[in-house]
């Protein structure tokens, strides 16, 4: 077996989980991978089941491994993503105190610590990484998230010491850009432009991402052609209702139809609530101004 040809593999399929090809990555031949690849390589393809929402069969892969840090992390993921949140939050607070050098334990046990709410606990289990890209790129979403661009920056600015070549940098580098703004829209669109002319790329992340470049650029027209391609044929993508979601209300277009929607599809989903906790504090404010009629 050829170890460069090997270590390319595994590069692929890697590339193809981080460009949303699941079903690429689940159906992906590891019969030439190294014994040592073995394990990560099945956890990618237990996190692309997650992705597709089969997290009972992940749950039941796992079962009884999980003495295995690395499957246990995936048993943790696959719990939140179940919904059995209180297992999952304890899982993966136990995997990130005893395991926390571990790197799928300090992203997915990271993932379930920042969508519970536990931000500063998962940004500590991810601080410990040593070259971790997949920790920077999620820190670098836990920064931007919590509108810390500045932090966002410098992982970034970091992670070109290791990583500047990697598919995955300069997907995190792009939605760095995206928030700096200027001239980065152009860098980021041309990023995502790239990755949507790929013929093997099938998944909505590239077109998503390169809709939303659009939008920055003012460009609404492209932006709503590809969102409206795109949902054609992804239908189910939370990322892809949000963000026409939120194309329709710069164009001044009706939404009711696809917010129905995206809570079908990800009730919890961040655009949601958000609104939710908008739509909250307008109702506050706008109570302290109610007309009082005096009998």
């Amino acid at each position: 077996m050829d170890p460069f040809s090997a270590e390319g593999e595994l590069v692929n399929i890697h590339n193809a989980f981080h460009q949303g090809q699941y079903q690429n990555v689940i159906d992906f031949d590891t019969s030439s991978f190294s014994p040592e690849n073995a394990l990560p390589t099945r956890v990618l393809q237990l996190r692309a089941k997650i992705a597709l929402g089969q997290t009972e069969e992940v749950l039941a892969d796992v079962e009884g491994e999980e003495d295995t840090p690395d499957l246990a992390a995936v048993k943790a993921l696959a719990q939140n993503t179940a919904g059995d949140a209180d297992s999952a939050l304890t899982l993966a607070q136990k995997l990130a105190e005893e395991q926390s050098e571990n790197n799928t334990v300090q992203l997915l046990a990271g993932t379930v610590l920042h969508v519970q709410g536990k931000t500063d606990e998962a940004l500590s289990l991810l601080s410990k990484h040593q070259g971790n890209l997949e920790a920077v790129a999620l820190s670098v979403q836990i920064y931007l998230q919590t509108n810390r661009i500045d932090l966002a920056l410098k992982e970034i600015s970091g992670a070109k010491r290791f990583a500047q070549d990697s598919l995955l940098f300069n997907i995190a580098e792009s939605w760095v850009g995206l928030r700096v703004g200027g001239e980065k829209y152009q860098s980021a669109y041309y990023v995502y432009e790239e990755l949507a002319s790929n013929p093997n790329s099938t998944a909505p992340l590239s077109i998503v991402g390169q809709a939303i470049a659009e939008l920055h650029l003012g460009r609404l027209p492209e932006a709503e052609a590809a969102l409206s391609e795109a949902i054609q044929k992804y239908p189910e993508d939370a990322q892809l209702i949000a963000n026409t979601i939120v194309l329709n209300v710069l164009s001044g277009k009706d939404y009711t139809e696809l917010t129905s929607k995206l809570k079908s599809v990800e009730p919890n989903h961040i655009l949601l609530t958000d609104l939710e906790e908008k739509s909250s504090f307008f109702d506050t404010a706008a109570a302290k101004f109610a007309p009082k009629v005096s009998s």
